[in-house]
C-alpha cells in the first residue's frame, strides 16, 4: 500500500465545533488524498481512525458548545490521534485566561493573552518562524526556521507538551504532543508546504 492509500483510508472526523474555516481544512485534507466529515455525534467520532477539533473565536464560547453536545467529556476520553488547532489547540489544556475557560483539562496549562506593544499588535496575525524543541511523528520533515501563518491572541507558554516554539515578544508553544493528542497553533490549511506536511504526519499516525 502507498503512502497516499494508506492516507486516502483513514476515517477523518472534523469535531463540530463552530469553528470557522473548515472548509479550507477539508480541502486541505482532500489535497492529501483524505476525506473527512464534520460530526459531533459521538459515536462517529470515537470509531474514527484520527479526530481533529478545530477552532476560532473565544475559548468560554466554544467549551459551552462542546458542553451543550457533551463532548467535554467524550474528547478527553479518545485513544485515536487527536489534533486540536489554533483555539482547538488551547481547548486541549486546562484553562485560558479568555473568557475565565475551564477548558478540557487533557494537558497541563493555561492560554494568557499577548501583552501588546509597539510593533506587535494583538491578535498576533501572520507567517512567523518556528523552532522545533524536540522530535515528534507530527514535525517529520519539518525544519527549524519554516514558516507558518498564526491568527490568536492566546497563547500557552512552552511546556512538558511543547514539541515546536514560535516567538512573539514571549516564546509560546506553537505544536504540542501529550499522548496520542496533538495540537498546532497555527493554521496549517493556511501554511502552505509547512502546513501540508504537517497534515499529512498527522494521517500517517
Amino acid at each position: 500500500m502507498s503512502s497516499r492509500d494508506a492516507v486516502s483510508s483513514r476515517d477523518v472526523v472534523i469535531i463540530a465545533s463552530g469553528g470557522a474555516n473548515i472548509a479550507s481544512l477539508q480541502f486541505a485534507l482532500e489535497r492529501l488524498g483524505a476525506s473527512s466529515v464534520v460530526s459531533a455525534d459521538a459515536e462517529q467520532i470515537r470509531q474514527a481512525t484520527h479526530v481533529i477539533l478545530p477552532g476560532v473565536g473565544a475559548a468560554a464560547d466554544a467549551m459551552s458548545r462542546l458542553r451543550q453536545k457533551n463532548l467535554d467529556t467524550l474528547i478527553p476520553s479518545l485513544q485515536q490521534p487527536v489534533l486540536g488547532i489554533c483555539l482547538g489547540m488551547q481547548l486541549l489544556f486546562d484553562a485560558s485566561e479568555e473568557g475565565r475557560a475551564y477548558c478540557l483539562g487533557i494537558i497541563p496549562g493555561h492560554a494568557n493573552r499577548f501583552a501588546a506593544a509597539k510593533g506587535r499588535p494583538v491578535p498576533h496575525m501572520g507567517w512567523n518562524t518556528l523552532s522545533i524543541e524536540r522530535p515528534s511523528p507530527l514535525l517529520d520533515g519539518m525544519c527549524p526556521g519554516d514558516y507558518a501563518y498564526f491568527v490568536h491572541s492566546f497563547a500557552l507558554p512552552q511546556s512538558a507538551a511543547t514539541i515546536a516554539s514560535s516567538q512573539y515578544g514571549d516564546s509560546f508553544s506553537a505544536c504540542v504532543q501529550w499522548r496520542n493528542f496533538y495540537g498546532a497553533q497555527f493554521h496549517p490549511e493556511r501554511s502552505a508546504k509547512v502546513g501540508a506536511r504537517l497534515l499529512q504526519n498527522f494521517l500517517r499516525l
